[in-house]
């Protein structure tokens, strides 16, 4: 079978093969130095892909590196087309490609390999011409060439990494030009002074790029500002060139030839030069400045080259701003689902069943529909959405045009030209340096994919300049502006952002202003992420401009708890919305120097009814039916919080808030060493359980002197010592409820001392565990307020709450602490819909509950943390929980096939509660 050639070929090329096989090389340990290599993870064998109305097998697909294999017989010419079970005669590469075109964008092959065990035959699509450009590797050579495949195991190509690293390098660059400027410039605060300043960066940098990249002649910009040794010099001749590259050559000094060999650039780059601020210049910023000409620039990404721009600005500005940079691959999984994958299946599918002149009329419809998409981001900092949305579509026109010219520059008329331009990118920005870079880079990004385009059209790289003058990126508060206005008939095809992360609690005085002024219908906002402002403007549009779309990233907190009732609520009932696409929460990282990491959410919404795509916490898509406010398959609900239960349960309380500046918790030795002092003390110290103690298994004590009769505590000067430092602690608060319980020392700020028999579960936990550790203890354990008390609880409550069902709620409806789950008793267990059970499903709860506890209670060395660890859980204890999962699944009338599914049953039975009024 070809797995089993590919087992094969991998023991042959990489020392991995699947697990039914026993051989194993050591060519990955010993040569590539890769550990740990996870076959099941890192390869995926016969991996399905839809070729028109066929699926077909791909042999083997690495989604690391996004390398496709095609594998044949040892007799097999890999350059010898075959006959497909279709009837088309195709080489394997040809086969192999036309299996990376049906890949969704982000899946397409970056290398595609062919092998027959004799020849390794490997295509770098990334070259001109991948097909007919292929490097061979034969058996007989592996062993000195072992080397040119390590792009098979290494997570990025050694192209992607190294223009990562020279991105990384102009960074660093701009950053010590810009904070060399901004010491020479005394640390200027003014505003104007600094937007100058900015600008400066801007064009310095454009002007670096411009000579690399053959819009200036070779090392032009060098060679004019090395023409001259002393500082003041050069800062003269930048000021001068600046004012030239505005100018038509022709007006320009006459008798300065070095100047009038510069083109003309205009775009408003250059503009207004003579009210432009350059501080003086010394020899150090001249050589910073010579430094970075001597940097081949061509090799940057210019969709990075935004966010490594804007590092240098101050980065307590970018956190009070809210600003992440974005990656390629996360700016991909917004843009890809909501309009690109569906672009290049269009497109795949013209070239699949049209011929002759139809195919030509088809794919200019298809260049003009892609001309004329508008794309907004309303947020769009250094322009990372823009920037790699104009590359994305422009390489998709290229490749139509590439198709119908077969890779040759001979197509007149139409063909000869491209169509999408940067003209149908706009934004909103706040801060002005962003907006210049912004557009800087999208004339960045114009100039490498003019490169691109001369492979197939009469094109040349001089005709890229002057620049189209650009103002589309505006500068301004997206939340007081209309995002519209400067757009074709006010009409925008795609919202798409990446909006500003501040928290609820976090925002300053004019963002919580912002945020409530556009969410002004929103009852209770105040409560909502700053980000939810954007949300509520898209959906303002859309409501007016059903046509449009939106995809947002956003912190996770948007989806969750409290946020849902009052952000979703509005948005799909209110506004008549739908959420058409979800990413659940994922580390949302970036490309900068500081990089950041958030967890965050993807969420795709517009007016339309469409198929709903849902990309689950692993980023595997899955068709679904809807999607609701939690990005669940499930009808809409939105879950505020409740005083009480929805159903007939006991009351949920948090536990005891001492406000005692830690002198009546006591760790063993402590309270030991107190004992020791005062053995009179002893009936009066409890264990204390908090979310720590409970989980892990630390051991605290609570010294309770809150119901001690005054005759015997006046007996315990020990005790009565404590007293009085708790009375001073919270006398010399500077908040007033604190100095108000001053008066009653021995007591705490809130008591919950459960009798009897109470379940306690912790208010945060690791989202990596299956269940939430809880507990049931008895009253001569005192508990924090960072653990949930229920008391009066029984063995059938506890086996629900720490059933798969309960679970499945929780993860559904709790709001994050980052990834940790956050217990809530007024959303989370207050709205739970209980089932109604008979005595028989009821009894059989309550011995498969038990049936958990016995089993932990086997390992009386092993904490909660150790029980509940997925690596470390014993099999006893996963085999109760499943049983007591089954249990609990039977009480609410059937067999579910998933949590999805459990979810699904229990938002449908909370409607149903909640309409009766329960």
């Amino acid at each position: 079978s070809n797995t089993g050639y590919f087992a094969d070929f991998l023991e042959l090329l990489c020392g991995v093969i699947p697990q039914n096989y026993t051989k194993s090389g050591d060519l990955l340990q010993e040569v590539l130095g890769v550990r740990g290599y996870d076959i099941s993870r890192t390869v995926f064998f016969e991996k399905p892909v839809q070729v028109g109305d066929s699926t077909r097998y791909i042999d083997a697909y690495l989604p690391d590196t996004r390398v496709l294999i095609e594998q044949k017989g040892r007799k097999v010419d890999l350059n010898a087309p075959q006959m497909q079970s279709g009837g088309d005669m195709l080489t394997p590469y040809e086969q192999a490609k036309r299996y990376s075109d049906n890949l969704p964008v982000d899946q397409h092959a970056r290398w595609i390999v062919t092998c027959n065990f004799s020849e390794i035959h490997i295509h770098d699509m990334n070259a001109p011409q991948p097909a007919v450009a292929a490097s061979c590797i034969t058996l007989e050579e592996l062993p000195d060439q072992w080397h040119r495949l390590l792009f098979l195991v290494d997570a990025a190509n050694a192209r992607i990494e190294k223009e990562r690293e020279m991105s990384m390098k102009a960074g660093v660059l701009v950053s010590e030009i810009y904070n060399a400027l901004t010491e020479k410039a005394g640390r200027v605060t003014d505003a104007v002074v600094l937007q100058q300043l900015n600008r400066f960066c801007v064009r310095l940098v454009f002007c670096l790029y411009a000579e690399d990249a053959g819009l200036f002649d070779k090392d032009q910009f060098l060679d004019y500002i090395s023409a001259v040794v002393k500082p003041s010099a050069v800062r003269e001749r930048i000021m001068k060139l600046f004012r030239a590259l505005n100018m038509q050559p022709q007006q320009r000094d006459p008798f300065d030839e070095e100047l009038r060999a510069f083109p003309f650039v205009n775009g408003g780059l250059f503009a207004e030069s003579d009210a432009d601020f350059i501080p003086p210049l010394d020899e150090s910023l001249c050589n910073l400045i010579r430094d970075a000409a001597h940097f081949d620039w061509r090799g940057i990404s210019p969709t990075i080259f935004g966010g490594l721009f804007e590092s240098t600005l101050n980065p307590a500005t970018r956190r009070s701003g809210g600003m992440h940079y974005t990656s390629v691959e996360n700016i991909h999984k917004v843009i890809d689902p909501l309009f690109l994958n569906a672009l290049t299946a269009e497109l795949h599918s013209i070239r699949e069943e049209n011929r002759g002149t139809s195919l030509v009329r088809k794919l200019e419809a298809f260049r003009d529909k892609l001309a004329s998409l508008t794309f907004l981001d309303p947020a769009c900092g250094s322009g990372n959405f823009l920037t790699e949305t104009f590359i994305s579509l422009l390489r998709l026109e290229n490749e139509a045009v590439r198709y119908l010219s077969n890779g040759q520059a001979t197509f007149g008329g139409d063909f000869s030209r491209v169509k999408v331009s940067i003209q149908q990118f706009y934004g909103i920005e706040i801060n002005d340096f962003a907006v210049s870079v912004a557009k800087a880079a999208l004339w960045v990004a114009d100039a490498q994919m003019w490169r691109e385009t001369q492979e197939f059209t009469d094109q040349q790289l001089a005709d890229f300049l002057p620049l189209q003058s650009y103002e589309n990126i505006r500068e301004g508060n997206a939340l007081e502006m209309d995002w519209t206005d400067n757009l074709p008939n006010r009409h925008v095809d795609y919202i798409i952002s990446n909006p500003p992360f501040v928290g609820a609690r976090y925002m300053s005085k004019e963002q919580k202003e912002g945020l409530l002024y556009v969410c002004k219908d929103i009852h209770g906002a105040g409560d909502l992420d700053y980000v939810s402002a954007w949300f509520v403007k898209a959906a303002e549009i859309m409501q007016q401009d059903p046509a449009t779309r939106t995809s947002f990233v956003a912190t996770n907190s948007i989806t969750q708890g409290q946020s849902v009732a009052l952000l979703w609520r509005h948005i799909l009932q209110e506004r008549g919305m739908k959420i058409n696409l979800a990413y659940r929460t994922f580390k949302w990282m970036n490309e900068t120097k500081d990089t950041a990491a958030v967890h965050c959410v993807i969420v795709g919404f517009s007016g339309q009814k469409t198929p709903c795509r849902l990309f689950d916490e692993q980023g595997e898509e899955h068709s679904v039916s809807r999607l609701n406010g939690y990005l669940m398959e499930a009808q809409d609900a939105f879950i505020t919080k409740r005083t009480k239960p929805l159903c007939n349960v006991p009351e949920m309380g948090i536990g005891n808030k001492p406000i005692d500046g830690g002198h009546y918790l006591f760790t063993p030795e402590e309270k030991e060493a107190f004992l020791a002092q005062e053995p009179g003390a002893a009936p009066y110290f409890h264990p204390w359980m908090g979310a720590e103690e409970l989980i892990n298994g630390k051991k605290r004590f609570c010294l309770w002197l809150g119901d001690v009769a005054p005759n015997i505590l006046r007996t315990l000067p020990h005790c009565m010592e404590r007293v009085e430092k708790v009375r001073a602690y919270r006398a010399a608060s500077k908040s007033a409820p604190t100095r108000k319980i001053a008066d009653t020392p021995r007591r705490f700020h809130v008591e919950n001392m459960p009798k009897g028999t109470y379940i306690a579960i912790p208010e945060v936990s690791s989202e990596n565990r299956q269940y939430i550790p809880m507990a049931l203890l008895d009253e001569t354990t005192i508990c924090s307020n960072l653990l949930k008390l229920i008391p009066n609880a029984t063995l059938y409550h506890f086996g629900v709450l720490i059933s798969a069902m309960h679970m499945a709620w929780m993860r559904a409806v709790a709001g994050r602490l980052e990834m940790r789950y956050r217990y809530s008793g007024g959303v989370v267990y207050n709205n739970f819909p209980w089932a109604t059970p008979t005595d028989k499903q009821r009894e059989r709860i309550e011995a498969r509950a038990q049936a958990v506890l016995d089993a932990r209670a086997k390992y009386p060395e092993s904490t909660l943390a150790d029980l509940y660890d997925p690596n470390t859980m014993p099999d006893d204890l996963r085999k109760a929980h499943r049983d007591l999962d089954s249990a609990v699944d039977a009480a609410y009338g059937r067999k579910f096939n998933d949590d999805s599914d459990r979810v699904t049953h229990l938002f449908t039975l909370y409607q149903k509660l909640t309409e009766q009024g329960k």
